[in-house]
């Protein structure tokens, strides 16, 4: 009994660890496609219909998002190092929420820091931002490494 229970934990920490990682992998390609200033790759992470977010200072301002991806082409390669932590992972079906705190740099100097929270769904198989809502502040920051 005690090794049937013991593949089953095992069995589903390997699913989990697999959902988690397939989870993960727009975040992580949005981040390195600003780093390599790829808009192509940062447009592949991203629904159709996604919605990018800022919290200002009157409530959350609407970013345009071809205007982002577009914008991103104009850097050179590691201008922009966003570097984060993913602190946490919901999913509910073809759902998936994911917490993650950031240090921006620019040009190798510290810019902002903040927490990026995003909405993930379930398309085709695969993976894609839904919804990205960040907020940003130059205090009380950790240096993410």
């Amino acid at each position: 009994m005690k090794k049937i229970v013991a593949v089953l934990l095992l069995s589903g920490s390997f699913y989990f660890a697999q959902q988690n990682q397939e989870i993960e992998k727009p975040v992580k390609d949005l981040f390195s496609a600003m780093k390599s200033a790829d808009p192509e790759l940062l447009q592949s992470v991203f629904s159709e219909t996604a919605v990018l977010q800022t919290i200002a200072k009157d409530g959350a301002k609407t970013e345009d998002l071809k205007k982002f991806i577009t914008s991103i082409s104009g850097f050179a390669k590691d201008d922009l190092d966003e570097r984060f932590i993913i602190e946490s992972i919901h999913t509910d079906g073809n759902l998936a929420s994911v917490f993650v705190p950031y240090s921006f740099y620019f040009k190798g100097k510290f810019s902002h820091c903040g927490a990026n929270s995003f909405q993930l769904v379930k398309q085709n198989g695969i993976w894609k931002i839904q919804y990205l809502i960040d907020t940003r502040r130059k205090d009380n920051c950790k240096d993410l490494k």
